[in-house]
């Protein structure tokens, strides 16, 4: 059975979003979101990283980190994945009520139930990459 998700308030599977409200420490700062950590490092040693660290939430974190009036880092492309895979893992290795959900998924498949990107998560013709929900169960097998 395929695992869907998308929203952070769903249960039980919200806790997958990046939106979801599960904050972690990585690379010496507090980080409220795994999105507020992605959109920041697209500016990664810049006053623009620090900003979107502080966003109020991660919507707004989104927000300044899609502003392309922001200088986007040059090997953002090349590292974006590794980006998430760390943010990922830091989240769920810093909160065991998510790691359990995460791990109690088995061998299931895990994918992000959006329409809307096609990178992240399955697009709207049901086709996309779904790197997010690889990388949740990349991880998933790391914590085993």
């Amino acid at each position: 059975m395929t695992i869907y998700f998308y929203g952070a308030d769903d249960v039980p599977y919200g806790c997958f979003s990046n939106f979801s409200a599960h904050g972690f420490d990585l690379d010496g700062l507090w980080w409220p979101t795994s999105e507020h950590y992605f959109q920041a490092q697209k500016f990664a040693g810049t006053r623009h990283a620090d900003a979107v660290r502080r966003a109020p939430d991660p919507l707004r974190a989104a927000e300044l980190g899609r502003d392309r009036k922001r200088p986007l880092r040059r090997d953002w492309d090349r590292v974006k994945d590794d980006v998430m895979r760390r943010a990922v893992l830091a989240k769920f290795q810093a909160h065991a009520d998510i790691r359990a959900i995460l791990l109690d998924t088995g061998d299931e498949a895990i994918v992000e139930d959006t329409g809307t990107d096609h990178y992240w998560g399955r697009g709207r013709t049901g086709t996309g990459k779904n790197m997010l929900g690889r990388i949740l169960m990349r991880t998933r097998t790391h914590l085993r």
